[in-house]
């Protein structure tokens, strides 16, 4: 990674612990604070049986092994054996299990990021590459606590407390070999070792999720790839999309490897200088040969400190580029609305409201005034691109206004919680997704609590329930997309969906697209039978919406509208 990269790839993994930490505060201190006991534990254990082992080794070439007290060493190693173990088990729950509902609350952080977008673009997401690269940007931030920020905090506070109990019990020489020598070649080794995989590291994770979203491709689309012979060609494309990134995950390896080789080589060549400075000292007398072998051994045992950071490092890239995304996204959130306020009925006004794409030559909407009583309903026609969509996404607040003034139910538009918003406006787009399910399903999407009889009524208000009886029901299975309903049956099934939600602002974007005019006629009057006192707001090119709707606002290719 170049300098300002790699600067910038550490400052997002730094902001993602700080939200990772802020969720789940408590529960990582815990798990940080058992971390770093086992290490010392392990510490303190290979440099106990050490000196046990040198010290009852004197004591018997000098003929004082039957004074000797084995029994107080000796139980002090069975208690940190056992202590490091259940340290070790109570670390990996409690930083795992952290770590895990964190993420959670981030990918629930971003899907409502993402549905708070802006309406131009959520129109241009792909639906299955968007959900993929956004978990797979989550799954790639697990790494930052468990094999990066607590491994790393962990070790640098057991290798000073190592330096300063060396310092006091052996000598001052041999805590500052073992110290410097750790933290000088672990820190180069691992610096080389991150640089040589960050570009495999991001290439392998691209080369992931393109491979799963061309695998998802494949999948969806296998029957018109097969009808024009594509398939087998599709297929190879994908497998070498796999093969790439195998590529880069075998450079990765590669570098893991070498960084542990690098890293055990820097164990054993500060041990071999730990336990030679030892002979020195105790040959001049400064320190016993007992705690000679203390400083040896717990050279030794401090590659644990070390030795787990090689995997972080490899990873290191990919996770940069996915704290990068994931920070950005979650920067990105839309504005937090107040003012829950509800009624038994609303009304809609919007007074001058003006609406301009970027860099367009005339605006959308200029200086447009409508009025909307509870139970009435207004139809907006025009040409095509004339506004009427347009119109219709900024009452929802799916679009920002340039200019003018929206009411809903005597409330601005901006001061509403979104909540409270969605509780009594409902928007049926032109185009709307069925998801392979059940009938009951389907519709319950829109109402979870919705009995059958309930169910019943809303596909009866749309002239839908006849045709869903004979093919057995709610419980008829709906493929991929609505597979086995028709275009305008889909339609019905949609808008019976956002009927069951009771709105007491209904917005329809050519709502009977598809349908003959005589049952056309029956689903808007099943609408209003159903929704009495709602305010219905149509985007309508038929002449069965327009004479059905009590009043008709015209749009014209200027923007202006005139009823």
């Amino acid at each position: 990674m170049s300098g300002t990269n790699h600067d910038r790839g550490m400052n997002s993994l730094w902001r993602i612990f700080r939200v990772i930490l802020a969720d789940q505060k408590t529960a990582l201190m815990r798990g940080a604070a058992l971390s770093f006991a086992v290490l010392v534990a392990g510490i303190a254990l290979l440099g106990l049986s050490g000196w046990f082992i040198t010290a009852a080794a004197a004591a018997g070439l000098a003929g004082m092994g039957a004074v000797f007290d084995v029994f107080r060493p000796s139980a002090m190693v069975r208690f940190l054996a056992l202590g490091r173990t259940a340290a070790r088990y109570g670390e990996r729950l409690l930083t795992h299990d952290a770590t895990l509902r964190a993420l959670t609350s981030i990918r629930v952080r971003l899907l409502a990021t993402t549905l708070s977008a802006p309406h131009d673009l959520l129109v241009r997401l792909r639906g299955p590459q968007a959900l993929n690269r956004l978990m797979a940007d989550v799954d790639a931030l697990d790494g930052v606590p468990l094999r990066l920020i607590l491994p790393v905090a962990a070790g640098l506070a057991a290798q000073m407390l190592t330096f300063a109990a060396l310092w006091w019990l052996v000598d001052v020489r041999v805590a500052l070999w073992i110290a410097a020598g750790f933290l000088a070649a672990s820190t180069v080794t691992l610096y080389l070792a991150a640089r040589a995989a960050s570009n495999a590291s991001r290439n392998e994770e691209a080369k992931a999720q393109a491979f799963r979203s061309g695998f998802i491709d494949l999948i969806r689309a296998r029957s018109d790839l097969a009808v024009y012979g594509q398939l087998a060609q599709r297929g190879e494309a994908v497998l070498a999309t796999d093969a790439q990134r195998q590529t880069d995950r075998d450079r990765l390896d590669r570098v893991e490897r070498r960084a542990g080789f690098a890293l055990s080589l820097t164990g054993t060549i500060v041990a071999a200088g730990a336990l030679a400075l030892g002979m020195v000292l105790t040959r001049a007398g400064t320190i016993t040969p007992a705690l000679a072998a203390i400083g040896f051994f717990a050279s030794l045992a401090l590659m644990e400190t070390i030795a787990p950071l090689r995997r972080a490092m490899a990873e290191l890239g990919r996770m940069a580029v996915a704290a990068q995304r994931v920070n950005e996204n979650l920067a990105s959130a839309g504005i937090q609305h107040h003012g829950n306020r509800f009624s038994e009925t609303v009304d809609l006004l919007v007074e001058d409201l003006s609406f301009r794409r970027a860099d367009a030559a005339r605006p959308v909407l200029d200086h447009v005034s409508i009025s909307l009583a509870a139970g009435e309903s207004l139809a907006i026609t025009g040409a095509s691109g004339s506004g009427k969509s347009t119109l219709l996404l900024i009452v929802a607040r799916l679009l920002p206004a340039a200019s003018g003034r929206i009411l809903i139910g005597s409330v601005p538009l901006a001061e509403w919680d979104e909540t409270g918003l969605r509780a009594v406006l409902t928007l049926v787009p032109q185009r709307s997704t069925l998801v392979a399910g059940t009938i009951r399903q389907a519709l319950q999407l829109g109402a979870p609590g919705a009995t059958d009889t309930e169910l019943w009524q809303a596909l009866e208000a749309v002239s839908l329930a006849t045709v869903i009886r004979t093919r057995g029901g709610l419980e008829f299975l709906l493929g991929p997309m609505g597979a086995g309903l028709s275009g305008g049956e889909a339609r019905r099934l949609v808008l019976a969906r956002s009927l069951l939600r009771r709105p007491k602002l209904l917005l329809l974007d050519e709502p009977t697209e598809g349908l003959d005019e005589a049952t056309a006629l029956a689903v808007l009057e099943g609408i209003r039978a159903y929704l009495p006192e709602a305010a219905i707001l149509t985007a309508s090119h038929r002449t069965v919406e327009t004479r059905w709707a009590d009043r008709v606002l015209r749009l014209d290719q200027t923007g202006r509208g005139a009823q």
